[in-house]
């Protein structure tokens, strides 16, 4: 069993950056891929980043190219989304997923935390 628990989340204005956390208790995340998941209101839960077990390779929908970064450290038992120049539609409540391959589809995952709000003001 992998408990995940999110943090960092909050009220930015646009433009702005924030990093969420998510701490990994009960077995080692090197046994996982790892994936940062978002949902808005009234939509579907949808991939945004992923990354390998080892760090090596990583994910990103096209939306938040060139502005999220994923990173994971195994040590630490800890994965991080560095969330720069923030849009109003970045909002939303971010999940943290460990699964054992990067998918888009949320039931492939085994664990999920409870999430975190962002939002985003225009």
């Amino acid at each position: 069993q992998v408990q995940l628990v999110e943090s960092g989340g909050g009220l930015v204005q646009a433009g702005g950056s924030l990093r969420l956390s998510c701490a990994a208790s009960g077995r080692a995340i090197t046994t996982y891929v790892m994936t940062w998941f978002r949902q808005a209101p009234g939509k579907e839960r949808e991939l945004v980043a992923g990354i390998a077990r080892s760090g090596g390779s990583t994910y990103y929908t096209d939306s938040v190219k060139g502005r999220f970064t994923i990173s994971r450290d195994n040590v630490k038992n800890m994965v991080y989304l560095q969330m720069n120049n923030l849009k109003p539609e970045d909002t939303a409540v971010y999940y943290c997923g460990a699964g054992s391959a990067i998918t888009s589809r949320d039931r492939d995952y085994n664990y999920w935390g409870q999430g975190t709000q962002v939002t985003v003001s225009s």
